[in-house]
Parts: structure tokens; C-alpha cells; sequence
């Protein structure tokens, strides 16, 4: 069976409507492994302690998936913090054992926004696009030879009702299940 590890960034899962419905979609996947990555480092992330086990975790997945709440047009600071500590690891300091290994996994960003579609455009309030947000995740994903999916993002995210959360949630698991159908790790 092949394993899709969905790791997420939100500063309190427990606080979060769309997050928690989206993971607990997730989580009905067979061969799908939730881990929230706020409380399995509460105190921070960091290299020497942390990066091996993660490189590891990793390594061990046949795809990836990262999930969070975009937050002034960003990811969430453990995020970055993640993305320095277990990507240098891999990539700058253990090439060789771990970078190379890792390079052809598949990579999925399944985010969240307050804000509704229109917003996310060049003539939209924000001004950007979601994809011009995501242009450092997809220079990382390049970078680290990840082949990037085309992202799912849940707009509007703290002002759906339940039953918009559970139709919203349900796409979710229908998207996972079609990705992880369609793409498989390539030998790197």
C-alpha cells in the first residue's frame, strides 16, 4: 500500500473549523497518515534535535501533502521554520542520503483562505493570485526535484457554514483520492 503523509501548519488545529475538516476527511483515506505538526512541535522545530526524524518521515512517504491556513500571504511561521531545519538537512548538509531520495516525490499544498477567489486575483483586493502566493513553494518543490500538484485551496474558509464545510471537506478527500490515484513517486 502506498502512504500519503499530509502534514499540517496550523497554529491550533483544535481553534480551526476548516483545517480540522479537512484532516478529518483526510484521515477516512486508507493509506493516509494526518500529523499535526503545531503539536508534535509545540516548542519550535529545530535541526539538530528535530531534522532526522523528519528527513525520515519523510523519505518513508510516497507522497506529500502540506496543509495550512495562508496568513498574510504566507504559510505559517513553523512552516518556514520546518522548511529550514528537515529541507537544509536534506538537501545541503545530506545530499547524498537523503536529498537524492527524496527528489521525485509527489507534493500537494492544500491550503486555506479568509478570503473569498476574486480577492486572490491582480485586479482582486489582495492582488495577487493564490498561485503568485505559492511561487516559493513551488521554487522549494523544484529545488528539492518534488513534482508539484495543482493545489487545493478552500476560499472563504472562516464564514462557510457546516454543511459548506462538510461539501468542502468531502472535495478534499475526493481530490486526495484522485491524486493519489494518478501519481506515484519516480526513481530518483
Amino acid at each position: 500500500m502506498t502512504r500519503t503523509l499530509i502534514l499540517i501548519f496550523h497554529p491550533d488545529l483544535a481553534t480551526s473549523r476548516a483545517n480540522a475538516a479537512l484532516a478529518k476527511a483526510a484521515n477516512t483515506l486508507s493509506g493516509v497518515e494526518v500529523i499535526d505538526m503545531q503539536a508534535a512541535f509545540p516548542d519550535g522545530i529545530d535541526m539538530t534535535r528535530d531534522s532526522a526524524a523528519e528527513a525520515v518521515r519523510l523519505l518513508t512517504a510516497d507522497r506529500i501533502v502540506l496543509q495550512f491556513p495562508v496568513q498574510w500571504y504566507s504559510t505559517p511561521p513553523l512552516l518556514k521554520a520546518w522548511q529550514n531545519a528537515v529541507l537544509t538537512r536534506m538537501f545541503y548538509i545530506d545530499f547524498e542520503d537523503e536529498g537524492r531520495r527524496l527528489a521525485g516525490t509527489p507534493l500537494m499544498i492544500a491550503a486555506t483562505a479568509g478570503n473569498v477567489p476574486e480577492s486572490y486575483r491582480s485586479d482582486g483586493s489582495n492582488g495577487f493570485s493564490m498561485n503568485d502566493l505559492f511561487i516559493p513553494l513551488r521554487a522549494m518543490a523544484h529545488r528539492c526535484g518534488l513534482i508539484w500538484a495543482e493545489p487545493f485551496v478552500l476560499y472563504n474558509a472562516m464564514k462557510l457554514s457546516d454543511d459548506e464545510f462538510q461539501e468542502a471537506a468531502a472535495d478534499y478527500a475526493a481530490t486526495l483520492a484522485g491524486w493519489i490515484a494518478t501519481s506515484e513517486r519516480k526513481a530518483a
